[in-house]
């Protein structure tokens, strides 16, 4: 059986690589601790969002779907999007990643829709 990280600590975990990284990023809203799904908005400003939704595949493994769709979308759609899912889970943790440049890319398998 896998031993999994308690959310809070991946999400802390998580923010200290983006920062080591050079990226600015925020914990926009706090979860449950052990266990509340990740969503994680990629903000690249005008050229748009997207963002991301933590899940385990088949096997149990961490990998990300991109909740917005595959391409950028305005920023008012992926806060929509969050809004959304935050009616259904009061307990997701949301982080934003401000990427201006377009050089962050979600580390891990990212699945298609």
């Amino acid at each position: 059986m896998e031993t999994r990280l308690k959310t809070w600590v991946w999400v802390q975990a998580f923010l200290r690589q983006l920062e080591a990284d050079g990226y600015m990023a925020a914990l926009l809203s706090r979860g449950d601790d052990d266990a509340g799904a990740v969503l994680v908005k990629v903000n690249r400003f005008t050229d748009g969002c997207r963002v991301y939704t933590q899940v385990r595949t088949e096997l149990g493994e961490l990998a990300w779907l991109a909740g917005t769709g595959s391409d950028l979308v305005p920023e008012s759609d992926a806060d929509s999007y969050i809004g959304r899912q935050r009616k259904y889970d009061a307990d997701i943790w949301v982080i934003e990643v401000e990427d201006p440049k377009g050089t962050y890319g979600i580390d891990g398998v990212v699945l298609e829709d």
